[in-house]
């Protein structure tokens, strides 16, 4: 009989530690209830111990999303298990995470402790975390590079103690295959009481083998597998969850005895909506939902794709939901049209939502001869804004070009206000920046710009994401358009906005 493969999703914990991810509290819901649509079976929605926002976002996920567990990570200490267990206590299906370290390096450099102290911390820790909860996971850091004997003992101290999930980290991406499926081979045959428990996997892809890890550890035992949307996470990322599942389905015939409960048409939804929301874009040759994952340029592949699409194409796009809704729309769409289309694409939308939505339709589809799915969907990244609008571009006009000086006039609306600016800079984009720096009086760090075309063609909408940073506080802002230097300048004023909206919150708890 298969056995259930539980699918473990630390998007919002470990990937949101991506460098330049910055997700605030309602982002952070929108992506969590995604997940839960996409049936992952854990959440692993954050660090309570780690800072008051943090804290929020997981209480308010625990609070709202139903279906999947809901865990929070915690040190092997009892004020991070007690904020653990605070923020998610409201959730049906709560689950505590305790990580320690148990290799060598970790615990003389790290901890410096003996490693006798460390077992004995981590089992009064699972057990002071039991006066709360049954389900009690614990991972031992750095697995990898851990001793076997004494791990085995770690292992089988905690579950007597109560942990019901033990979890075995390849911390730094250290491990290969053959190596790390023996690992888990000799965990379920040496430890005695391992019946008694779940063993997971949480693999990071420095080497970039950490699907082919938790797939070697499938087959040895392990019947969790913790993995990111998009493989995002530490340094080199995690275990792509959309690899993981796509390639169990693909090759059933290595995985018959194991089966998972993702729903597939939502992989391509809350891939997008993940890159997105966070600002890390999705490589183009990205395995199973990069862009060029399903295009075919040579020749003689076009030939046999055109013959028979199993020559070459192993997944069918479909079967992501990378497909919905191909419909071209133009100005002449009548609102049921357009509604129709998201509503394709899985989105639901109020009727003043959706009036707010058509507007901006109609803006783009007067520049456009054609607005397709993908532009669709860029809009309504853009409209996730989970920020009150304080300013509003009403006009935007550059100077540029080799011989002339770069400047920009810049009108905002911030209430039943208007403000005009013209400022000049190292190019258009800098002096509209500067502009709008001027009318608000913030000038927040821009770290990181990223653009891209949403659909071919030399009316393909732009669409801009960029990191902003002010003070202590970083955002990501959005935006899109026709126009490149317009879709960054709606990307700045989104992130501005959400700098004034954190600012205010600050203010108000004060």
């Amino acid at each position: 009989m298969a056995e259930k493969i539980m699918i473990f999703d630390s998007t919002l914990r470990d990937g949101e530690q991506s460098l330049g991810a910055k997700l605030n509290l309602e982002e952070k819901l929108k992506i969590a209830q995604q997940l839960a649509k996409l049936n992952v079976d854990v959440i692993e929605c954050g660090t309570p111990f780690s800072s008051p926002d943090d804290f929020k976002a997981v209480q308010k996920i625990a609070r709202e999303v139903r279906g999947p567990i809901i865990t929070a990570l915690a040190r092997a200490s009892k004020a991070d298990i007690d904020a653990a267990w605070e923020a998610i206590k409201d959730s049906p299906r709560p689950r505590i995470h305790i990580i320690l370290s148990s290799s060598p390096i970790h615990i003389q450099y790290q901890l410096g402790k003996d490693p006798e102290a460390v077992l004995k911390i981590g089992v009064e820790a699972v057990k002071y975390a039991k006066q709360y909860t049954t389900d009690i996971q614990y991972s031992l850091v750095d697995a990898t590079r851990s001793e076997l004997d004494y791990m085995c003992r770690i292992i089988e101290a905690v579950i007597d103690a109560g942990a019901t999930v033990i979890n075995i980290p390849d911390t730094v991406g250290y491990a290969v295959p053959e190596q790390f499926g023996g690992l888990i081979r000799n965990i379920m045959n040496r430890v005695p009481n391992i019946d008694k428990t779940i063993v997971s996997v949480h693999c990071h892809n420095d080497l970039g083998l950490a699907v082919a890890n938790s797939l070697a550890a499938i087959q040895n035992g392990a019947r969790q597998i913790e993995c990111n949307i998009n493989g995002i996470g530490e340094r080199a990322g995690n275990a792509a969850l959309e690899e993981i599942v796509v390639a169990m389905l693909i090759r059933h015939d290595f995985f018959q005895n194991y089966y998972h409960e993702i729903k597939m048409d939502e992989i391509y939804k809350t891939s997008r909506l993940v890159s997105n929301l966070m600002g890390v874009p999705i490589p183009v040759n990205k395995a199973v939902v990069g862009t060029n994952a399903f295009v075919h340029s040579a020749d003689f592949h076009q030939e046999g794709i055109f013959k028979n699409t199993a020559t070459y194409e192993i997944i069918n796009a479909d079967l992501i939901g990378g497909k919905a809704a191909n419909m071209a729309l133009t100005a002449h769409s009548g609102r049921h049209a357009v509604y129709n289309q998201l509503k394709e694409l899985g989105y639901s939308l109020t009727e003043e939502e959706f009036a707010e939505f058509y507007t901006r339709f109609l803006e783009l589809a007067v520049r456009k001869k054609e607005v397709l799915s993908d532009d669709l969907e860029a809009l309504m990244n853009e409209k996730i804004t989970y920020a009150q609008t304080v300013y509003s571009l009403e006009y935007l006009q550059t100077i540029g070009g080799s011989n002339s000086i770069p400047a920009a006039i810049v009108k905002l609306r911030k209430d039943n206000e208007i403000y005009v600016e013209m400022q000049t800079g190292s190019g258009p984009l800098d002096a509209a920046y500067n502009a709008i720096d001027k009318i608000t009086g913030f000038q927040p760090r821009l770290e990181n710009y990223n653009l891209r075309g949403v659909t071919e063609g030399r009316d393909a909408l732009g669409e801009v994401s960029i990191i902003l940073r002010y003070e202590n506080k970083t955002v990501v802002g959005r935006g899109t358009s026709t126009d490149i230097v317009e879709a960054s300048v709606r990307a700045y004023l989104n992130g501005l906005n959400k700098l004034l909206a954190l600012q205010k919150e600050e203010e108000n708890q004060c």
